[in-house]
């Protein structure tokens, strides 16, 4: 290990102005996400008969969602993991805009996490997509922040990787990848539900 890599290591990773602001904007939007729903959650078990804000129609209607099993995965409302999550993301963003150069262990944590945020995103796209047959917009903004969060912290952790070719290659295309990504789930959406969007041409 050189000299160079000794110090880096030991005064920590050095991120971009536009990349920290973006974390500290992404774990800000997401911890609004999370705590609406978690309110109207709140409101919901406290009055049956209320009616989220999020419910519009009968395919985004995130008080049909609250009310599924999988809307409490582990015992309690996803919304709570949301909290948490976006908080830590909210302190590193606030670190990252004021200089602060974090280890680079702390960015593979972020990254891991973050990658763990996207898989159960993709596991409550599908359930919501195919299982329960409606929509939260509010998980939905969660949706699009995680995955763009994940396409941020990533390049930061693996940033020792960039002479990989496959690396490099991912991190050049990550945004294109990530308007692929919301143009897929745009066409799911559209096409699962079809049968109401017709109706409103």
């Amino acid at each position: 290990m050189t000299d160079v890599e000794t110090s880096q290591r030991r005064v920590g990773v050095a991120v971009s102005r536009p990349a920290a602001v973006w974390i500290l904007l992404a774990g800000i939007i997401g911890e609004i996400a999370a705590f609406v729903l978690t309110v109207e959650k709140i409101r919901q078990m406290q009055n049956p008969s209320y009616v989220p804000s999020c419910s519009i129609n009968p395919v985004l209607s995130c008080g049909s969602v609250m009310l599924t099993k999988q809307a409490s995965l582990f015992g309690f409302p996803n919304p709570l993991i949301g909290i948490a999550g976006f908080s830590v993301v909210i302190v590193t963003g606030a670190l990252a805009v004021a200089g602060t150069r974090l280890p680079r262990w702390y960015w593979a944590g972020l990254t891991g996490g973050t990658l763990l945020g996207a898989v159960f995103v993709h596991w409550l796209i599908y359930e919501s997509l195919y299982e329960i047959g409606a929509l939260c917009p509010y998980c939905m903004v969660v949706w699009v922040i995680t995955m763009a969060l994940l396409a941020v912290v990533a390049p930061i952790a693996l940033r020792p990787l960039a002479d990989n070719k496959l690396a490099h290659a991912l991190y050049q295309w990550r945004w294109p990848l990530y308007a692929l990504w919301i143009t897929a789930i745009a066409l799911l959406i559209l096409d699962r539900f079809w049968s109401y969007w017709s109706t409103l041409i």
